[in-house]
This record gives structure tokens, C-alpha cells and sequence, in this order.
């Protein structure tokens, strides 16, 4: 299952910039673990749960940590070698994501909030 959304990276500069993102996720190599998709096929993969919980409350596990960010958005902060890369997202594109996840039938959604 691939889903589209955009995201914004965050940086220093006054305006940031939205780069398209391509959320990913198949039950059959790995029901636990999703992924995010960047421009140049760059790929991070991660547990569901972890993007689950950074809905709620900010959360890390490894160089991934996700946090929401006011009542709409959703920070997902990415550390390499290099660098850490920020990206926002609108938190209902996030939800629609883990939803169709569910709909696999890997797992039954937590209770609505």
C-alpha cells in the first residue's frame, strides 16, 4: 500500500519548503513497519507504533522521533550522519495513513480519542 502527502521541511531559512512524501506499508514483508518515502529514493523505515504513539505524544526510538505539533500537525524529526532532517506533516494525512494499515486486517485500530 503506498500512500501521497506532503510534508514541509522544517529548517532555519524564513520559509519552508514542501517536498512530496510517499507512506508505505506491506503487511506481507513486515506487518510491524512502515515508511516514509523522500524525493531521490530516500527511504525510513520504523515501527507503526512509533508513529501511532507521536500522534498523541512525542516518542523517539533510534535516530526517528515524532511529536505533534499544535491540535493539527505532526513533526517527524529524522537524524543521520549528516545531518537531522525535520518534516511537518498535516496530522490528518498521517491518521488516513495508519487507517488504511488497519484495513489490511493486521491489526485493529486503538479506540478513537
Amino acid at each position: 500500500m503506498d500512500d501521497r502527502t506532503k510534508g514541509r521541511i522544517i529548517t532555519d531559512a524564513p520559509l519552508s519548503r514542501p517536498v512530496p512524501v510517499s507512506l508505505r506499508y506491506d503487511p506481507g514483508f513486515s506487518p510491524a513497519t512502515v515508511r516514509l518515502g523522500f524525493p531521490g529514493s530516500v527511504e525510513w523505515s520504523f515501527p507503526r507504533a512509533l508513529l501511532e504513539t507521536g500522534l498523541r505524544a512525542p516518542t523517539r526510538r533510534g535516530d526517528i522521533g515524532v511529536w505533534p505539533c499544535g491540535r493539527v500537525q505532526t513533526v517527524v524529526e529524522l537524524h543521520t550522519e549528516d545531518g537531522v532532517t525535520v518534516v511537518q506533516f498535516d496530522s490528518q494525512a498521517l491518521r488516513r495513513f495508519l487507517r488504511h494499515t488497519y484495513a489490511s486486517g493486521t491489526r485493529t485500530p486503538p479506540a478513537p480519542r
